[in-house]
């Protein structure tokens, strides 16, 4: 499975998209939500900062604690 995400800064409390980050990478078909916020975090150099996690069907929404950023994680097989 291919862990997509990315990391977009807010506007009105919306995605702005002025700048991004996005990446991807491969996790096994088990690996638990947990273990792939971690994954994203160390990629995204955020590692130790709190997020505030929704689902949204498929998509994981996550929101980082005193940012004004709106992260996004999608999966692709």
């Amino acid at each position: 499975m291919i862990v997509n995400y990315e990391l977009t800064d807010l506007f009105g409390g919306e995605a702005n998209y002025s700048w991004v980050k996005r990446g991807e990478f491969d996790v096994p078909e088990n690996a638990t939500q947990v273990y792939i916020m971690r994954k994203v975090k160390q990629q995204l150099d955020i590692t130790g900062i709190r997020c505030r996690v929704s689902k949204l069907g498929d998509t994981l929404e996550f929101r980082p604690y005193g940012s004004l950023c709106i992260g996004f994680i999608y999966f692709t097989f």
